[in-house]
């Protein structure tokens, strides 16, 4: 987060402060059978970023100014930030 936004980390929020990192372990964890989820996408909003968790292995950080389209522009692929 620090080099995308190009701060020092200990300028940062801490990221527990705004998602449960016990809640979001649960989320991707294996079902109580023991079988794997699949698919599942979790997205929030951390310091000007839009953080995309894909099925629990992929993360995107894409910075909100970024994000954001005029009328002339295409919608954005997902809906974390309109």
């Amino acid at each position: 987060m620090s080099a995308v936004e190009g701060r020092e980390p200990c300028s940062l929020r801490p990221l527990a402060d705004v998602v449960d990192p016990t809640a979001l372990d649960s989320l991707f964890d294996p079902r109580y059978d023991g079988t794997p989820r699949t698919g599942g996408r979790l997205s929030f909003v951390y310091n000007n970023c839009c953080i995309t968790i894909d099925n629990g292995e992929y993360l995107t950080l894409q910075l909100l100014e970024d994000r954001f389209c005029d009328e002339r522009d295409q919608e954005p692929t997902d809906s974390c930030v309109r």
